[in-house]
């Protein structure tokens, strides 16, 4: 059984009836039965207690209800002193009061097919008692006490499962009927049980030595004793008595003749209104259904246009739907394969820049450019290397220049959309005229002072670094990814549209995350840089002239990686198909093997894994190209030869991006967004973690937290668009 239940809720036919049956039995001149079976009740209600304590009600019907104890909270079962009948069957009673022997008065108790386990030893009090229907228990014995009902005269104990009667039972001398399954009792015996009462009493009587004598013996006492108790209270003997009972029955009769004359008066006035409404409501029907068979022609045919003009507007919107779902379901397959190259390239990255440490041999390296030799000295073309210099100097300058330019532009186009031209034009031709008269001057005072001279060794470093222009490069494609992505997911909130919603947000995680690990690979390698310079600087001579000129000279003279390989050997077709396939990181492993494509056309992809190339779909890509290249050279043989009179390159050429977007570049160009905040400028900034580029750069100053997802900004990343 559950420690906690719900109580059931009586449904609304049976709360009518109980309703119904608490006021007949509060009328005047009702009879004294009180009715609240069938009512679905979990519990008596206070209301029933109360009415048979002040109406002295004799009849109690509780019958087919859902009761598990007789007597509720803050109530007494004094209040039931004068009930004579008790009906409880059909409940699910698992036991009586202790107190029920308070219920002098009672008569008739009827608890048929309920849960009782034991009857209380109280109720040996009921000494009035001559029914006792307990039928259909979990009964397992009956209590001595029950031998001290001296008026029983009926006891129904079957389906049950007690199987020993009490022997004083033998003492209850007005028992008539006794019902019980004998086929499963131990005391008295089956053939005795089987008997029938008669010899059941007269078992039970030689078992506790008292003779047996028939009940009618006993019947005529009690109802005489009856008879004297009530011939005492009356005052005029026995024919008083009835006289005065006969004149109130009859004062009874008439009472209800008359209520029942008057309930029938007001019946026949009940129908008559019924009646005349009923003629009303069928007039207001009639007319209603007038108006409203023309209202409802109205309406139908206003709504058959409204559903004509709502099915058009529905089939254009789906099938604008459809395209635009079309067009972010081809814009998300673009940007996760951006990603994934993007993931596979930075795995890449990752390993070739190992290799390319362990290639430089950094010790070695400066070695060789501390050491300044004679012949270099006199070879010092100091002309050229101070204009190349001044170059440097001057395109990092006029990239800040630029950079200040463009954003003067855009707050001037703001507020002054038509005079800022000429203005900003006069800046430019000012700007250059200042750069060509002072060209000179800069050419022979970068000759004389060796902090520009370092500054510019310094710039052509860092322009020149393999590893820092791989980073850059990575970071400008997921700059632009970026961007991308957060023009999605503006267009999928204007669109209302929550489908692939979580992949988007995973992929901008993603793309943030790398970012964050790139811009701490750039700033480790420019401290890496930095350190080499301070170490070139503390190991100079200090005395010797033109020290850093002569390391611009070599710096710019040296050759690329690419070029050394096919000094060493390496095919020049072989690099560049390695090149073509953003795997310039494995020119090394390839020298070091010395594999020519020959050799590429007889191995395979197990092969190259042995050799060092991990990306599986590489490997493949590699072997295509390469038997490629050896079909096109069978039929055109002058492929493999190199060009006459080809000159190497003195200085290091751009090697072409390791990584390039899937989409054309225009079409990234062409793309812009707007800040969200003022929605006049253009998103410049990426807010970090999260990666949503949404404002631009007067917006984002005073903000905490991203406009779009209220997350936290860690790091805010300024961004240029190309124009």
């Amino acid at each position: 059984m559950p420690l906690f239940f719900r109580k059931r809720k009586p449904s609304e036919e049976a709360r009518k009836r109980l309703e119904y049956q608490m006021c007949l039995a509060k009328e005047a001149g009702a009879d004294d039965i009180l009715d609240i079976s069938k009512c679905e009740l979990s519990e008596i209600p206070f209301g029933a207690f109360a009415t048979c304590k002040v109406l002295q009600k004799k009849v109690l019907i509780v019958h087919t209800n859902h009761l598990t104890s007789l007597l509720p909270k803050s109530c007494s079962l004094l209040s039931l002193a004068t009930i004579k009948v008790l009906d409880l069957h059909d409940n699910q009673l698992t036991a009586l009061p202790d107190d029920i022997g308070q219920l002098t008065a009672l008569q008739v108790l009827n608890v048929e097919r309920n849960q009782l386990t034991y009857l209380p030893r109280s109720i040996g009090n009921l000494i009035q008692l001559q029914t006792l229907n307990v039928k259909d228990n979990r009964l397992k014995e009956l209590p001595d006490t029950l031998g001290e009902l001296r008026s029983l005269r009926t006891l129904d104990i079957s389906e049950s499962e007690i199987q020993r009667l009490p022997q004083m039972l033998a003492h209850v001398r007005t028992l008539e009927t006794l019902s019980l399954d004998a086929s499963s009792m131990v005391y008295p015996p089956q053939e005795v049980c089987g008997a029938g009462t008669e010899a059941i009493q007269q078992f039970l009587c030689k078992a506790s030595g008292l003779e047996y004598y028939p009940p009618s013996q006993y019947l005529l006492p009690v109802l005489e004793q009856d008879g004297a108790e009530n011939s005492r209270d009356s005052p005029s003997g026995p024919t008083d008595r009835f006289s005065s009972e006969e004149v109130e029955w009859q004062n009874r009769f008439s009472d209800y003749e008359k209520r029942k004359e008057q309930k029938m008066l007001e019946k026949l006035e009940f129908e008559r209104r019924l009646e005349l409404g009923q003629r009303e409501h069928a007039q207001l029907l009639q007319q209603s259904s007038s108006q409203k068979d023309e209202i409802l022609q109205t309406v139908r045919e206003e709504q058959s246009r409204l559903e004509q003009g709502l099915s058009e507007r529905q089939r254009c919107l789906d099938a604008e739907r459809q395209r635009l779902q079309e067009q972010l379901k081809q814009t998300e397959q673009n940007i996760s394969n951006r990603i994934q190259k993007l993931l596979q390239e930075n795995q890449r990255q990752k390993k070739s820049s190992e290799i390319l440490k362990s290639l430089e041999n950094e010790r070695i390296r400066m070695e060789q450019l501390m050491s300044i030799t004679q012949e270099e000295t006199e070879n010092l073309r100091r002309r050229e290397i101070a204009s190349a210099m001044q170059q440097m100097l001057t395109e990092s300058c006029n990239s800040r220049l630029i950079q200040m330019a463009y954003e003067s532009q855009r707050q001037n186009l703001v507020q002054q959309a038509c005079s800022s031209m000429a203005e900003m034009d006069e800046r430019f031709q000012q700007i250059l005229s200042w750069q060509q008269m002072d060209q000179n001057k800069a050419i022979s005072q970068i000759l004389q002072e060796s902090a520009m001279q370092k500054a510019a060794f310094e710039a052509l470093q860092v322009k020149k670094d393999l590893m820092h222009r791989q980073i850059r490069k990575q970071i400008k494609l997921i700059e632009t990814e970026l961007l991308q992505l957060t023009q999605l997911e503006l267009k999928r909130k204007s669109l209302d549209t929550e489908a692939l919603q979580e992949m988007i947000s995973e992929q901008r995680w993603v793309l943030s995350s790398l970012l964050q690990q790139l811009l701490k690979e750039k700033t480790q390698r420019e401290e890496e840089l930095r350190e080499i310079l301070t170490e070139l600087e503390a190991k100079s001579e200090t005395k010797q002239e033109n020290y850093w000129l002569i390391q611009y000279q070599r710096l710019l003279n040296q050759k690329p990686l690419s070029l050394k390989l096919q000094e060493e050997g390496l095919e020049r077709q072989l690099v560049a198909l390695l090149v073509e396939l953003s795997a310039e990181h494995y020119l090394p492993i390839f020298a070091h093997h010395r594999i020519s494509l020959d050799m590429l056309s007889r191995m395979g992809p197990g092969d190259l894994a042995k050799v060092g190339v991990s990306e599986a779909g590489l490997r493949h890509q590699i072997l295509r190209r390469a038997q490629e290249l050896l079909d096109a050279t069978r039929t055109r043989p002058e492929l493999l030869k190199p060009p006459q009179g080809e000159v190497l390159p003195t200085a290091p050429e751009e090697l072409p991006e390791a990584v390039r977007p899937s989409a054309p570049c225009a079409e990234v160009e062409a793309q812009t967004s707007e800040c969200v905040v003022c929605l006049e400028r253009e998103a410049q900034m990426i807010f970090l973690n999260c990666g949503h580029v949404c404002c631009c750069q007067q917006c984002c100053q005073p903000l905490r937290t991203c406009p779009l997802c209220r997350q936290d900004i860690a790091q805010r990343l300024r961004i240029y668009h190309s124009r």
